[in-house]
């Protein structure tokens, strides 16, 4: 009798807790911006999403991207940004590859926006690219990359191919100055026109979490998503961030935020958005949930399926269900 009578009090006191004892939570929403070829109703992005939310306890919203051209991928999101009453008193983004740039852009190009609290960069393209990013290596893409990169920085290309607009040549610099209209502008490339609104907005992130796919095939290098590039006018070596000219002198603000505590240079197994869940929980959810509070008070979820959700979620983080499969399927 004395076992099964502690064995209902512990069953009760697990109730009291999950009711009086849940922090209250004031995690701001958090936008995804999904990567070229994919799109918000695709099972992946929705359920990374979902994923992310359940997990952090924050909204997300996954936002689309246009139809192709710079201004209509980057413009629109300006403006749902600012149109969400959701979003009003700040947010964070997560980015996925050529999303990242999207996110950049919002950050330092939107006037007007709610501010950006911490940024997540899943295999950003930062640097630029020296390769199309939905080709790769192989022979085929190496014509392919010949062909392209012969008009590449043309205004019909700039206008008409996405990834135009951040594939940076090292041995055709003074090309991809004149003539890439997305990557020198957002980096602050360009000697004699940088803009230090973009400086100052982008040193404002509380948190830039900056995550490298150790196997990844898409981008050239990999180590672009840590801003890291090859030194102009070869291919060889890669350079880390800190070693370039963009960090030195502090171009868009990424060495201020450095010298702060306040870059995370995360690199993780798997190829170009590979990432698994034991991963995300670590590397991704602290920095979308940071705004909890541990004050004490009687929090009830809102109805009976949220409360068996919870349940389920946690019934999982304990016993580490698919923790190492990874949601995302897209490659680009």
């Amino acid at each position: 009798m004395a076992s099964v009578s502690q064995s209902t009090t512990f069953i009760v006191l697990i109730f009291f807790f999950s009711f009086i004892f849940i922090p209250t939570t004031h995690a701001v929403p958090f936008i995804v911006l999904h990567g070229i070829g994919d799109k918000c109703s695709n099972r992946g992005i929705t359920q990374f999403t979902k994923q992310l939310s359940d997990w952090s306890n924050s909204q997300g919203y996954c936002l689309e991207i246009g139809d192709g051209s710079w201004d209509s991928w980057t413009m629109p999101l300006f403006e749902q940004v600012k149109s969400m009453s959701e979003l009003g008193k700040g947010y964070n983004i997560v980015g996925l590859s050529q999303g990242n740039l999207i996110g950049q852009g919002i950050i330092e190009f939107c006037d007007g926006g709610p501010p950006v609290k911490n940024f997540i960069s899943l295999g950003g393209p930062h640097a630029g690219t020296a390769s199309i990013p939905f080709c790769g290596s192989t022979v085929i893409c190496i014509l392919l990359d010949s062909l392209l990169k012969l008009e590449i920085y043309s205004d019909y290309v700039q206008e008409h191919l996405a990834p135009s607009g951040y594939l940076k040549i090292p041995t055709d610099m003074s090309n991809y100055l004149e003539g890439c209209r997305f990557l020198p502008k957002l980096n602050n490339e360009i000697n004699g026109s940088r803009n230090s609104t973009y400086k100052e907005r982008f040193s404002s992130l509380q948190n830039l979490v900056l995550i490298m796919f150790e196997d990844d095939t898409i981008l050239i290098p990999k180590e672009t998503a840590w801003f890291g590039y090859y030194p102009e006018g070869a291919f060889r070596p890669v350079l880390p961030v800190q070693e370039t000219m963009f960090y030195k002198e502090d171009w868009i603000g990424l060495r201020t935020l450095d010298e702060a505590g306040k870059v995370k240079f995360v690199n993780v197994s798997g190829n170009h958005l590979r990432i698994s869940k034991s991963d995300m929980k670590k590397y991704m959810v602290p920095y979308l949930k940071d705004q909890t509070s541990t004050e004490q008070r009687v929090t009830e979820p809102s109805s009976y399926g949220e409360w068996l959700s919870r349940l389920w979620y946690i019934f999982k983080d304990l016993i580490g269900l698919n923790e190492d499969q990874p949601l995302l399927h897209t490659m680009y």
